[in-house]
C-alpha cells in the first residue's frame, strides 16, 4: 500500500497551512507539494473545520460535481475520479482538489507549488495549485488502482509545540525591521 503524510505545520484562525510527502518504503518522506485547509475546531462547523488527524483510506470517487468539472477539464486520459479520503468521522466526500484560499477547501485539501504564510494573511494561500494538482494527481490515482493507498494526517502545529489546550490565535501584525 502507497503512503502518505499531511503534516500541518501551521493553524491559525482561518486556515491550516501544511505539506504532502510521500512515504517511501524505507520511511523517507519525499516532498510533493504544499497544503491548505480549514483550522482546527474543536466542534465541527460545516464548510469551516478541518477533519480529525488520523489515517485514511484513499480512493478515486466518480460521482459528484467536482468529477464532472475535473472530467471536462482534464479529460478522461488524465482524470480517473477525485482523489477521496475515506471513512473520516463526522465528514462526507473529503477530496484532494485545486484551489487558492481556505473559502475553497469545505473540509477538503488544497493543493499549491507554492504557499503564503497563514501568519500573514489568516485564509491561507496557495499557488500555481492546479500545477500541483497535476504533478501529483497521475501518480497518486495511479498508486489507488494499482496497490491501494493511503494518509495520514499529522497535527504538528499543535500537538509538538501547545499544550492540549492551546487554540490558535489571531495572526500578529508583522513590523518592518531597519537596518
Amino acid at each position: 500500500m502507497k503512503k502518505y503524510q499531511v503534516l500541518r505545520i501551521s493553524s491559525q484562525i482561518d486556515s491550516t497551512s501544511g505539506i504532502l510527502y510521500e512515504i517511501n518504503p524505507d520511511g523517507t518522506k519525499k516532498f510533493l507539494c504544499y497544503t491548505l485547509e480549514d483550522e482546527k475546531r474543536d466542534t465541527k462547523v460545516m464548510h469551516e473545520t478541518r477533519i480529525p488527524a488520523g489515517t485514511y483510506k484513499l480512493s478515486l470517487r466518480k460521482e459528484g460535481g467536482f468529477h464532472g468539472r475535473y472530467l471536462k477539464k482534464y479529460g478522461p486520459s488524465f482524470h480517473h475520479g477525485m482523489i477521496h479520503v475515506n471513512e473520516v468521522p463526522g465528514f462526507k466526500f473529503i477530496l484532494w482538489h485545486t484551489g487558492n484560499t481556505d473559502e475553497h477547501t469545505s473540509g477538503c485539501l488544497i493543493v499549491g507549488q507554492s504557499q503564503k504564510s497563514n501568519l500573514v494573511d489568516p485564509n491561507g494561500f496557495v499557488s500555481a495549485s492546479v500545477s500541483a494538482y497535476k504533478s501529483i494527481y497521475p501518480k497518486i490515482a495511479e498508486a489507488i488502482l494499482r496497490e491501494g493507498a493511503e494518509v495520514t494526517y499529522v497535527d504538528y502545529d499543535t500537538e509538538a509545540h501547545c499544550s492540549p489546550d492551546c487554540k490558535p490565535k489571531k495572526a500578529p501584525l508583522l513590523k518592518r525591521w531597519a537596518l
